[in-house]
C-alpha cells in the first residue's frame, strides 16, 4: 500500500510528535527521511525535511483529525 506524506517537519521533535498523536489515535503512521535530515548537519530543509506519512486509505482520516487538533489549539481571537 503506498505511503503518502501528511506532514513535513524541519526537526525529529515535531515529527514524532505527529507520529506519536497519529499511533495513539491507531493510525499507522512512518517516519522517512529522519536520518538523512540529521546527517546534513542540521540542515533538514535541503533534504526535504523529515517526512511523516500514512497509508493512503487513512490520508483523509488522518487530514481531518489533524485539522481537528489545529482547530481546537488555535488561540487567536477575533
Amino acid at each position: 500500500m503506498p505511503l503518502i506524506t501528511i506532514f513535513t517537519a524541519l526537526n525529529p521533535m515535531d515529527a514524532h510528535l505527529i507520529r506519536s498523536r497519529l499511533e495513539a489515535a491507531s493510525f499507522h503512521p512512518e517516519i522517512t527521511n529522519e536520518l538523512s535530515a540529521l546527517s546534513l548537519d542540521g540542515y533538514a530543509l535541503a533534504a526535504g525535511g523529515i517526512l511523516v506519512q500514512v497509508p493512503d486509505n487513512e490520508v483523509a482520516d488522518v487530514r481531518a483529525l489533524l485539522a481537528a487538533d489545529d482547530a481546537s489549539t488555535d488561540t487567536t481571537s477575533e
